[in-house]
């Protein structure tokens, strides 16, 4: 499958993109506002925006008058139109106030899954009642409706005489129509899969908020500092663990120790019961693994506590909507970062993927003048910039350096917003090393970019790279009528005949179709990764409790979601093996020097029970000896890569 020319970005610079324009938002019905210069601007944005697209805006209206980050986002405007207008005209026994039209769960429809960052302010767990202003009665929740509704008509009605007199706004509007029209057929070409059908804005941190400056600074940090990203959080992490008290470590597992319970076997146990359909047997179950579980305990007590909210969401029948509002409250920009930089310091599964990486890229370019970087799941590329820098300081001047990064579209009128702030932040690096730069963005489905896509020149050296992004990709289980995307994706790879593959797999068996087996391989993979996380950090380290919210969104979608909704299918990299060469790729043998590079700065920066070992031409790292992760490189089969030599 060939992507359509125009879903593919120009290979040019990258810019910043331009916001999104707001959603439209209904007003009050306030009495007329002074005929000041700001009131004729309120009135000229409130027009443009009520009037941009008739249907668009009935639709959107409509669909989401309920949701609560709607009627949130509607006050500040609402708080401004009240200043503006004169105190006389307001009537003396109502207080005008941005009234909710009422408070409702938020539907699932209105949250869609994406691999990237999303903004802070969606925190769905928000308490109701804080968003009702006074209105308590009954009566008053009619008036503030009707008042609502007639205030929005009012105000369309208004905006469509102002837009007919004004030619500068039909000019505008007719370039936003024209602009939301190719978006909407990159929408219809590449992002239906993903559920993108309606016209929200991306989700990402707001302009010009705190959320965004703080992200903003974290991100320069970490690509643009000479130090390690990771470095001055492992001596913060190392003095936090010499100074927390050996028994308040022990305070959770001391507090169960008068109750012996074995909450790995009730978590089976009530699994089980769920799998006969045994309803009121999981509930008692439940009720009893509750009582012994706590998000603050030591690890095994926070391990339930995690998987006791995956079954009462799989009980209750809410699995798929609870693993969206949780992927919506963990995914905030500096949230995202702060957890980043806490795997960075205390586990080595992204520092020894990112050394290996760098290193392969560095080796492959050597002797030539090109380099083409085909990045699946690009993400954020915080490993790349150590990549320019090594580039940099290259013996007979850097190469010119070409990347492609491909990532999942979001939903909204940006869908490659962050790969394309990704390609900014990269090329201010690339810029800083003195390293000829070129940077394309591709917001489409990963199994759909293929070679005629990327416009491969033989004279540069391909390097194709995928971290741990695979995983999401569905498997022989849901697609039964149409081609399996990870061997689609794979096969692409394969036509690229790329000089090396390389790719990182989180190795795990917890993706089969039934529910017991696949969730007592997931209670043993998490098990091990709380243990790691209590043997390493502190126990009230914020970073950590970050970390266990994104631990306790992947267990909801694996315990509580089935179909397409369970997005979290990784495979053990024996089974990745057996896929890739199936797909027409042939496995390289890893370079000594550079693992054992990697086993040096395990032994010496991390954890003793961290381990690293070999099988294969894979390196594995894990903990206490179970694997958690494997990387390995590849090739085309009828390709002569040098690094094979």
């Amino acid at each position: 499958m060939r992507i359509p020319p125009e879903l593919l970005s120009s290979e040019t610079q990258p810019q910043t993109a331009a916001p999104p324009f707001p959603s439209p938002s209904p007003y009050l019905d306030l009495p007329p506002a002074p005929h000041a210069d700001n009131a004729k601007d309120d009135l000229s944005y409130i027009s443009h925006m009520l009037m941009e697209e008739d249907i668009v805006v009935d639709n959107l209206y409509h669909r989401y008058r309920n949701h609560p980050m709607l009627l949130s986002a509607e006050q500040p405007f609402a708080q401004i139109l009240c200043a503006n207008a004169t105190s006389d005209a307001i009537a003396t026994d109502i207080s005008v106030q941005p009234y909710p039209l009422q408070s409702s769960v938020p539907t699932p429809e209105y949250y869609s899954y994406s691999d990237m960052v999303t903004s802070n302010s969606m925190h769905v767990h928000q308490d109701a009642s804080s968003l009702l202003v006074n209105g308590s009665t009954h009566e008053a929740e009619s008036s503030g409706m009707d008042m609502i509704s007639m205030a929005f008509y009012k105000g369309m009605e208004d905006a469509t005489k102002l837009l007919i007199t004004s030619k500068t706004h039909s000019d505008t509007l007719d370039r936003d129509r024209g602009r939301k029209k190719r978006l909407q057929e990159a929408k219809d070409g590449v992002g239906v899969a993903m559920g993108r059908s309606s016209k929200q804005k991306a989700v990402q941190w707001q302009p010009g908020s705190e959320e965004e400056a703080a992200a903003c600074e974290m991100l320069d940090q970490l690509m643009l500092s000479d130090e390690p990203s990771h470095a001055g959080k492992q001596r913060e992490l190392i003095s936090s663990m010499k100074l927390e008290k050996p028994q308040e470590r022990r305070r959770g597992g001391a507090a169960g120790l008068s109750h012996t319970v074995d909450l790995h076997a009730l978590l089976i146990q009530c699994a089980e019961a769920m799998a006969t359909n045994d309803q009121q047997g999981a509930a008692n179950l439940l009720l009893r693994i509750r009582h012994h579980s706590s998000p603050t305990g030591d690890a095994t007590r926070r391990l339930a506590h995690c998987f006791t909210q995956g079954l009462e969401a799989r009980l209750m029948g809410t699995g798929s909507h609870m693993y969206k509002l949780l992927l919506a409250k963990c995914r905030a920009a500096t949230s995202t970062l702060k957890v980043y930089q806490m795997y960075m310091a205390a586990s080595s599964v992204f520092p020894v993927s990112f050394l290996l990486s760098n290193r392969i890229a560095y080796n492959a370019i050597a002797g030539r003048q090109k380099l083409h970087i085909v990045h699946y799941g690009l993400g954020h590329g915080f490993h790349l910039p150590d990549l320019l820098r090594m580039l940099s300081s290259r013996e007979g001047g850097p190469p010119e350096v070409r990347i492609t990064g491909i990532d999942n579209p979001l939903p909204g009128f940006h869908p490659g917003h962050i790969i394309e702030e990704t390609g900014r932040r990269l090329s201010d690096c690339a810029r800083q090393f003195r390293v000829p730069f070129k940077f394309r963005a591709i917001a489409a489905k990963l199994e759909a970019v293929c070679a005629e896509d990327l416009d491969i020149d033989p004279d540069e050296v391909l390097v194709v790279i995928s971290h741990f992004c695979f995983k999401n990709l569905m498997d022989e289980s849901v697609t039964v009528d149409r081609p399996n995307p990870r061997d689609t994706v794979l096969k692409n790879i394969a036509n690229m005949r790329p000089e090396v593959f390389i790719h990182d797999i989180l190795n795990g068996s917890y993706s089969g179709a039934f529910f017991v087996s696949r969730f007592r391989e997931a209670l043993k993979y998490f098990a091990a990764m709380f243990d790691a996380m209590d043997t390493i950090m502190p126990q009230e380290n914020q970073n950590r409790l970050l970390a266990e919210k994104w631990l306790a969104m992947c267990v909801m979608n694996i315990v509580a979601c089935e179909g397409v909704d369970r997005v979290s299918r990784p495979h053990s990299y024996k089974q990745w093996q057996v896929r890739s060469k199936r797909a027409g790729l042939r496995q390289l043998p890893l370079d000594p020097n550079i693992v054992q590079m990697s086993k040096d700065k395990v032994k010496e920066e991390y954890h003793k029970y961290i381990v690293i070992n070999e099988d294969h031409e894979w390196l594995l790292t894990g903990w206490k000896g179970r694997v958690l992760s494997a990387f390995s490189t590849w090739t085309a089969d009828d390709v002569r890569s040098g690094l094979s030599e």
